[in-house]
């Protein structure tokens, strides 16, 4: 049993250690730097935490976090829209974009099935991908989903949803090692695999 000397203490070490990655010692070490200097350094990380909680939203067109109605890559004239790749979550969009390899859109689909954690094909967005196909101009469909089952699991329902369409389904390369998650992947390793993607097969 941890002994704090101050409840208040205790009380930002519990939440901080909710946050993934973070331990108790972590989390110690962390409101120790905030009460070793100034106030204002406090204000301004609780500020910038309550104003992105409340004022981010999500891309009407691929569902990434931004701070508009339409995010800043899909803006952008200089992306090839006529490609799409396919990720489970924001952090995997700013993973492939790390890697300075892709020069296409991306649709995020906010998970992956997985019946074991309650995500069900409602809990998706895989109905706006198919919408964004059927309105045209995209040529390719790179499904850039973590290489374990449900991430398979996944890109095989979206693949046979997209047989219909007229389009090329590839997917990344296996240099990700199977079980791994794109978000820990190096930017290396994960930049070929995007280069070097293979037609997607059922």
């Amino acid at each position: 049993m941890e002994n704090y000397p101050s409840i208040l203490l205790e009380n930002v070490v519990k939440e901080l250690s909710k946050l993934p990655g973070v331990g108790k010692k972590t989390a110690v070490r962390f409101a120790l730097h905030l009460l070793k200097n100034e106030e204002v350094e406090a204000e301004n990380l609780g500020n910038a935490i309550l104003k992105f909680r409340s004022e981010v939203s999500y891309c009407n067109v691929c569902k990434n976090i931004c701070d508009g109605e339409v995010c800043e890559i899909c803006n952008s004239p200089k992306r090839d829209s006529s490609i799409i790749c396919v990720v489970e979550n924001v952090a995997d969009v700013m993973a492939v974009e790390n890697t300075g390899q892709f020069g296409g859109l991306y649709h995020v689909l906010g998970g992956v099935i997985s019946p074991m954690n309650g995500i069900g094909l409602n809990d998706l967005e895989i109905t706006s991908l198919i919408q964004r196909v059927q309105n045209g101009g995209v040529k390719e469909i790179i499904l850039a989903l973590s290489p374990d089952m449900e991430g398979d699991t996944t890109a095989l329902y979206i693949y046979r949803k997209l047989a219909p369409f007229d389009i090329e389904v590839s997917t990344i390369a296996r240099g990700i090692s199977v079980g791994d998650t794109l978000e820990y992947a190096d930017e290396i390793t994960l930049g070929r695999s995007i280069v070097n993607r293979i037609k997607y097969t059922a």
